[in-house]
C-alpha cells in the first residue's frame, strides 16, 4: 500500500517577499518624486555661485585650480561656449563676451596664472575641457586669447585642434621671442622671459630661442582642422608688435588656406584691448563658432 505524505503547511516566505517588493516599489516611487521636485542634477555638483556681468557664475575646482562657468539665461542649441584663457576681467565689454552670453553662449575660465601657455598649464586646460564637455557643453569651442593669452590659446588649440572652432586673439602674443623675449622690435620683459624659460622647462635661453612650436610656427594643425581666426590689433603696439605676431600668423594662415580676419585699430597701442563696438568679433564667432555652424574647411596636414 502506498502511503501519501500529508501536505505541509504552505510557507509564509512568498507573502513576505511580496510585501518587501511592494514596499521597495513604493519607496522607489517616493525617491523618484523627490528627485523630480528637486529638479535635474547639477552638472557642477560642488559649485558655489555668484554673478558675473549680470549672469549666473558657477565656481569650482579642476585639477586643483580655480575654475568657473558663466551660464547664459537661455543656452543656444548645442550649448556653444567661449573660453577666455587669461585676463577674463580685462576690457570685458569690449571683447563681445557679454553679447555672446546674451546669444546663449556659456563662458569659461580656468586660473593658471602667468604661465605663458606652458605644458603644465595645457594639461590643466585638458582636464577642464573634459569637465565642461562631460557636463554637456559643445565639443568644439571658441578661445579668447588676450595679450599673452594668445600663447595659451594657440598652444592649447594645437594640441587637439578638433576641440576648437575659432580663436579670437586680441593683441595676442604669437611668438614668445617677441614678447617677453624682446628679441625683435618690442620692449620685452626680462623678468617674464626668465620665468617663461623656467615654466617651459628649457635648460637656458638658447634652448628657448630654438623652440620650434611657437604659434607662428605651429599653425598647420589648426588650418587642417578648419579653425577660424580673428584678431584685433592696435597698429602702434610696441609691446606685442603686430609685424612679429599677428602679421606673421595672418600671412602664413592665408597661405595654408585657413580662414583669418584681422581688425586694425589705427593709432592705437597695446591698450585698450577690444573694440568700441565689438559687433564684428561677435558676428565672426556666431558665423564660425556656434554649435550649429558648418565646420569650416581646412587642408590636410603635411
Amino acid at each position: 500500500m502506498i502511503v501519501l505524505a500529508s501536505a505541509r503547511p504552505s510557507s509564509p516566505l512568498p507573502s513576505v517577499l511580496r510585501a518587501l517588493i511592494l514596499a521597495f516599489a513604493w519607496l522607489s516611487t517616493m525617491d523618484f518624486k523627490d528627485a523630480q521636485a528637486a529638479g535635474p542634477a547639477s552638472p557642477w555638483p560642488e559649485a558655489t555661485t555668484d554673478t558675473w556681468h549680470g549672469f549666473r557664475r558657477l565656481r569650482f575646482k579642476v585639477d586643483g585650480r580655480n575654475a568657473w562657468v558663466v551660464e547664459p539665461r537661455t543656452p543656444a542649441p548645442g550649448k556653444p561656449w567661449t573660453w577666455c584663457m587669461e585676463f577674463p576681467d580685462a576690457f570685458t565689454e569690449r571683447t563681445g563676451v557679454p553679447a555672446l552670453l546674451e546669444k546663449g553662449f556659456h563662458h569659461l575660465h580656468l586660473e593658471v596664472g602667468n604661465t605663458f601657455g606652458s605644458p603644465p598649464a595645457l594639461r590643466s586646460f585638458d582636464a577642464f575641457y573634459h569637465v565642461v564637455t562631460n557636463a554637456g557643453l559643445a565639443t568644439r569651442g571658441n578661445l579668447v586669447g588676450i595679450s599673452r593669452g594668445g600663447l595659451y590659446a594657440y598652444n592649447w588649440a594645437a594640441r587637439a585642434p578638433g576641440r576648437v572652432a575659432t580663436i579670437y586673439g586680441d593683441a595676442p602674443v604669437c611668438d614668445f621671442k617677441s614678447w617677453p623675449g624682446g628679441k625683435g622690435k618690442g620692449k620685452g620683459s626680462p623678468p617674464d622671459w626668465r620665468k617663461l624659460v623656467g615654466d617651459y622647462g628649457f635648460a637656458d635661453e638658447a634652448e628657448a630661442l630654438r623652440y620650434p612650436a611657437n604659434p607662428v610656427d605651429n599653425l598647420r594643425p589648426l588650418a587642417a582642422a578648419g579653425v577660424a581666426l580673428v584678431h584685433v590689433v592696435g597698429d602702434t603696439d610696441d609691446v606685442v608688435p603686430v609685424a612679429e605676431n599677428t602679421a606673421r600668423v595672418e600671412a602664413r594662415y592665408k597661405a595654408m588656406g585657413g580662414t583669418v580676419q584681422v581688425l586694425h585699430k589705427p593709432g592705437v597701442g597695446h591698450h585698450p584691448h577690444g573694440l568700441d563696438d565689438p559687433a564684428p568679433v561677435v558676428d565672426f564667432i556666431l558665423r564660425h563658432g556656434s554649435a550649429e555652424s558648418p565646420r569650416p574647411g581646412g587642408i590636410p596636414p603635411r
